[in-house]
């Protein structure tokens, strides 16, 4: 029989269990406070607190304000309060933490709730947007998995948040979550979430393009709109459904919202992808270069990381320009892979080229990873001579194919190459950069890093030079071998096919690329002299005083050469090409800026009468199918140039506001092709830059004009109108007929 308890028993239970109560509470307080004090672990220091890390994707931005692309550990791009959308900041709420405005870090009753779900089998989080923020900035391993370490996690939380809240405003901390969070497919933060999914900014956010993203968040794989869309689209409705609950959003809103599909434009964040993915790899080292060499630091003076300190580097790259060089490059160099295969057709490409084949094993990255794995010459040559699965690149996509390495080598060597640069010849401002045909398989840049030989598209330096001493673009030259004696060298005497028979005026012979039309030029002028206008119109490769290079035997870059065109469009001055405007860092500081400095390199007469040479090459010589093929009928002025063999094809192209410079060969000039018809710059070249053009002037919003080039302010001395020179000639013979 049980005995009765009396009243001073029930006392004592109740001043022992309030004993317990409190002596827990004494506990949990001082394990706080111990956890406050790092005890059990590092805590973020009230300077980390004030400045929290986190890796920041460093954004380059073309000169319309768009973003080209980022570098980036993450690919985080940090937005203000003001440019985030409601419906992103209301669906987040919503979902994750309704009484976010309330609490003060740690929403106690959502904690304890947690425990009475827990009972009746169902799961439900208990950190609040603050604690998530708190596990997102300061804890580099995320989320335990060990059930006792995760206890002791959650205990951290809560005091890094309580933190948090006493440094930041509501606003500035549900920033700082949107910033850090990870939305899948290398999109870290709103803004990069926004830019890959749906190709917009963070304030453009619609409600089911806030609620899809607020979705990922849940589960980064299971609700992905591009793996799983079906799930996301689910997921989505889910929010706007609370968004609703909390009159964030109507019902009819709701009913309409919830039947659309996802709508993604989706754009992967990767640095293979994407547009000009050269220029940014060149722009990227040659960053690194520039604070290198002026010692631009951080204020602690440790060195700038541009994957993780978020600058912001402003170019002078056109987003449209770009897209419309890529088209241009791709639509063509499909067309003309074909030909070259074709070309080739019943022989053997690779005969005698041994050496070459050897070249490309040995640069290859398989050979450089067997080599590292201590296989020998033996061992490489069987692994090149065993089949294996390969990814190929081909203009139809990637092939995943089994193929002798050995195989994709030569497969590689007859793949065409090319590349393309366009500059504003007034400001040296590049407008656009297509530094070769697939970054993923051929990383090599041929815009700056390549050189070749520029042919046939050197022949207007040695004819500016001629004209700057008096020789008249009518006058007229018989069109004969030449030979050139040079001290302490052999003769030079020039090959020319399709030689046109007679005599050519200058201004005729430069329009057919004649090549004793050049030569003999070269011989009243002299190779010194053409040689130092090469080099003050910025052409930075060598360039040695040989009469040789009046027909280009020299190699130079597309950039460079580019450069140098630019004297004939920009009234004989030469303004260094230029890609980067400014570099701030992530609070918009400026590191670094650049403005081009315009240099004379030519007189301002000849560099007209130079545009009007130009023009001649376009409406009645090797240059003729820009106009009647291609239809583009705007005062354009240009060259084409064609290297011994076929090797290379070139075409500069110049107007008032642009300046464009195309190659087109192989990676080797061994493999080249079997005719001039059809491996010429007019052919290789030419329609590249004719696609671009067209694109360029269909495009209303980059107001490209289709003024021709402005004469002098002073006139024009120099006659290149023949017909006039003609009339000036006979007055003149007649004038000493009549003893004047």
């Amino acid at each position: 029989m049980n005995k009765p308890l009396l009243a001073q028993d029930i006392r004592k239970y109740n001043f022992t269990l309030w004993k317990l109560l409190i002596g827990a509470l004494i506990i949990f307080a001082l394990f706080i406070v111990a956890i406050g004090f790092g005890l059990f672990g590092q805590l973020p220091s009230f300077r980390d607190i004030e400045h929290p890390k986190s890796n920041q994707a460093s954004e380059i931005v073309t000169d319309d304000g768009r973003i080209l692309g980022t570098y980036f550990v993450q690919n985080r791009s940090n937005v203000t309060y003001s440019e985030i959308s409601p419906n992103a900041i209301n669906a987040l709420i919503a979902t994750e933490d309704i009484r976010f405005r309330d609490h003060s870090g740690i929403d106690f009753k959502r904690t304890f709730t947690i425990f009475l779900y827990a009972l009746v089998g169902k799961k439900q989080g208990g950190s609040t947007i603050t604690q998530q923020l708190a596990l997102n900035l300061f804890s580099e391993e995320g989320r335990q998995k060990n059930f006792a370490k995760r206890i002791l996690q959650k205990f951290q939380e809560w005091v890094i948040a309580v933190k948090l809240e006493r440094n930041y405003t509501k606003e500035e901390i549900i920033v700082m979550y949107l910033n850090t969070v990870d939305f899948g497919n290398q999109a870290y933060g709103i803004k990069s979430a926004a830019r890959v999914y749906f190709n917009t900014t963070p304030d453009k956010l619609t409600v089911p393009q806030a609620a899809t993203l607020i979705g990922i968040l849940k589960g980064i794989t299971r609700y992905s709109p591009t793996r799983n869309p079906e799930r996301s689209i689910a997921r989505r409705n889910t929010i706007m459904g609370l968004m609703v609950k909390e009159n964030m959003l109507t019902q009819q809103q709701l009913d309409t919202d919830k039947e659309k599909p996802l709508g993604l434009k989706f754009s992967a964040a990767t640095v293979n992808d994407g547009i000009a993915p050269y220029f940014r790899a060149v722009l990227k080292s040659d960053i690194r270069k520039i604070f290198e060499e002026r010692s631009i630091t951080k204020p602690n003076g440790t060195p700038y990381d541009l994957d993780r300190d978020g600058l912001r580097i402003i170019t002078t790259i056109n987003y449209d320009m770009q897209v419309a060089a890529e088209e241009a490059q791709k639509e063509y160099m499909k067309i003309l892979q074909l030909s070259f295969i074709k070309s080739w057709k019943g022989r053997n490409p690779f005969k005698g080229k041994e050496m070459q084949i050897e070249q490309g094993v040995k640069r290859s990255d398989r050979y450089k990873a067997l080599q590292l794995e201590g296989k020998s010459d033996a061992e490489i040559k069987e692994d090149f001579n065993t089949p294996t699965r390969l990814t190929i690149f081909t203009w139809r996509g990637n092939i995943d194919t089994l193929m002798k390495p050995i195989d994709s080598v030569k497969y590689y060597k007859m793949l065409l190459r090319n590349s393309m640069m366009a500059m504003d010849p007034q400001t040296g401002y590049i407008k656009a950069w297509v530094g070769g045909i697939n970054y993923e398989h051929f990383k090599y840049d041929q815009v700056k890093m390549g050189t070749r030989q520029v042919g046939s598209t050197a022949k207007p330096f040695t004819y500016a030079v001629a004209v700057e001493n008096g020789y008249s673009p009518c006058l007229p030259v018989l069109n004969e071998p030449v030979t050139i004696e040079t001290p302490g060298s052999d003769p030079w005497t020039p090959r020319s096919s399709g030689t046109v028979p007679g005599y050519l005026t200058l201004q005729k012979g430069l329009a057919l690329s004649q090549n004793f039309i050049a030569a003999y030029l070269m011989k009243q002028v002299g190779p010194t002299a053409v040689s130092t206008l090469i080099k003050r119109m910025g052409i930075t490769s060598d360039v040695p005083a040989y009469p040789s290079i009046a027909l280009g035997s020299f190699d130079a870059s597309v950039y460079d050469m580019v450069g140098a065109y630019s004297v004939f469009a920009n009234k004989g001055v030469w303004t260094k090409p230029t890609y980067i405007l400014r570099i701030e860092d992530k609070n918009g500081v400026v590191l670094h800026s650049e403005k081009p400095i315009p240099v004379p390199a030519m007189n301002e007469e000849v560099a007209y009468v130079m545009t009007r040479m130009l023009r001649g090459v376009i409406t009645s010589g090797t240059g003729w199918r820009l106009y009647s093929k291609y239809g583009v009928k705007t005062p354009i002025g240009g060259k084409t140039g064609t290297t011994q063999n076929n090797s290379d094809g070139w075409f500069m192209g110049i107007s008032p506001q642009l300046v464009t410079g195309v190659w087109t060969g192989c990676e080797d000039r061994a493999f080249h092709f079997t005719s001039t018809a059809q491996g010429d710059g007019a052919t290789t070249a030419l329609p590249i830059f004719a696609g671009f053009m067209k694109r360029i002037y269909a495009n209303p919003k980059l107001n490209i004009s289709k003024a021709d080039f402005e004469p002098p302010k002073n006139g024009v001395s120099i006659i290149y109108d023949c017909s006039q020179y003609q009339q000036q000639e006979q007055e003149t013979e007649l004038d000493e007929k009549l003893g004047f």
